[in-house]
């Protein structure tokens, strides 16, 4: 966990871009923000979308550094990879999404970079901990106790 404070601020820092740009929306989008889509409310102030986004940043963390914790070296990086690929998904979609939908397209490339730099910090999460050695702890050695001392 020590080594993961870098992480951790390097996350605090996209979260703090990501709201940032989800703040800087189109006024047209603004508009269709607070009249019709009000579950987008929270990334009209940047401060706001940043706390919140860092939220989401924190819990995939603690996903990735709980199965980091409790699986075997083997499993967790299959694990890691496999939520690795949803994340590319996930980005793939948002994507797709933005460019497919009319109402997403009037929110502007910068809010639409605001939702990938999301996707971004959780590939970089699955990255650190895919990548992370496990130290494995053994067992102390059984002493023979009819051997003699040295």
């Amino acid at each position: 966990m020590k080594r993961s404070f870098i992480l951790i601020l390097l996350l605090a820092a996209l979260s703090i871009a990501s709201g940032c740009l989800m703040a800087e929306s189109r006024w047209i989008a603004k508009v269709g923000i607070s009249l019709f889509h009000k579950g987008y409310n929270i990334t009209k102030i940047w401060w706001q979308g940043a706390i919140a986004v860092f939220i989401v940043q924190l819990i995939f963390f603690f996903i990735h550094f709980t199965l980091y914790q409790m699986t075997h070296v083997v499993i967790g990086r299959i694990i890691h990879f496999i939520l690795l690929l949803a994340a590319v998904g996930g980005l793939y979609l948002t994507c797709y999404d933005f460019q497919d939908d009319y109402t997403h397209q009037l929110l502007g490339h910068h809010f639409h970079a605001g939702f990938y730099l999301i996707w971004a910090g959780w590939m970089m999460t699955a990255i650190y901990f895919l990548f992370s050695p496990k130290i494995i702890k053994l067992p102390p050695f059984p002493l023979d106790k009819d051997a003699p001392k040295v």
